[in-house]
């Protein structure tokens, strides 16, 4: 099938999603790029369809693909239609739209010993998709995201998982809700604070315990800080201020990681 016109209904359609209130309504994505389109085929995602450049064709990482997912649909187009359908200033010959997979949250509540992320309006994109990606790294079981955070269907956000958002547990979820769930089943609730906290070295990782981040500015939410149970400090040595929201998530998680993985006791 070819679509070469940027005027197209599906093509219009297409280029909505790039705008969040389209894709809620929807309940569709965009990817663009390769290793995304490829990421998404390989986990078994949802897809209405790829298209792909049909001056290139259908780029060599993908054609086994092509022959394999009989229920995608493959699309050639011009580059008038991928550039429509792009927020890239150099987009890539080949995009995919995707339905959104309702993840749930009983699983992640049910875990036995769940290391789970919570994040409580964090807003930066780069973010989201970061810990997302670190999250999946460390074999965590899961992202929890609440009110306030970036879109995770966002295009810059889907970049910045890297492809793990196929395969790894993201799930929105009302944290005033989920939160005291968690609790009531024995799960511990720790963040980072600077009072009263906790060396993130000296802290038992090996039960289950969820992490909590908030915003880049204003930390947690009053709501949330009140249903935490263990305020962590992650030790610097330097003269640096703080760690960005991402980089202090990665550093817990690693060390949760360790603890429960490459312990030597």
């Amino acid at each position: 099938m070819e679509i070469l016109s940027p005027q197209n209904p599906r093509v219009k359609e297409w280029a909505g999603l790039l705008e969040k209130k389209n894709r809620d309504k929807q309940h569709k994505y965009l990817i663009e790029g390769v290793h995304l389109v490829q990421e998404a085929l390989l986990a078994g995602a949802e897809m209405e369809c790829v298209c792909y450049d049909i001056e290139g064709g259908i780029p060599a990482d993908l054609q086994a693909a092509a022959s394999a997912r009989l229920d995608v649909q493959w699309i050639g187009v011009s580059s008038a239609v991928i550039g429509k359908c792009s927020d890239t200033k150099t987009p890539q010959p080949v995009f995919a739209v995707v339905r959104k997979d309702r993840g749930a949250l009983a699983p992640l509540l049910d875990k036995e010993r769940s290391l789970v992320v919570v994040l409580d309006g964090v807003q930066d994109p780069g973010n989201v998709g970061t810990i997302i990606r670190s999250a999946d790294a460390v074999g965590a079981d899961g992202v929890i995201v609440g009110a306030g955070c970036a879109d995770i269907y966002g295009p810059k956000v889907l970049r910045a998982t890297m492809g793990s958002i196929f395969h790894f547990p993201v799930v929105s979820g009302k944290l005033e809700e989920v939160l005291p769930q968690a609790k009531r089943r024995g799960i511990r609730l720790a963040g980072t604070s600077l009072q009263a906290a906790a060396n993130c070295y000296a802290y038992d990782f090996t039960g289950p315990v969820w992490l909590l981040f908030g915003s880049e500015g204003g930390g947690l939410s009053a709501e949330v800080r009140e249903l935490m149970d263990d305020g962590l400090l992650i030790p610097m040595r330097g003269r640096a201020e703080s760690l960005n929201v991402a980089m202090a998530a990665s550093v817990l998680l690693h060390e949760a990681m360790r603890q429960r993985y490459f312990s030597q006791q």
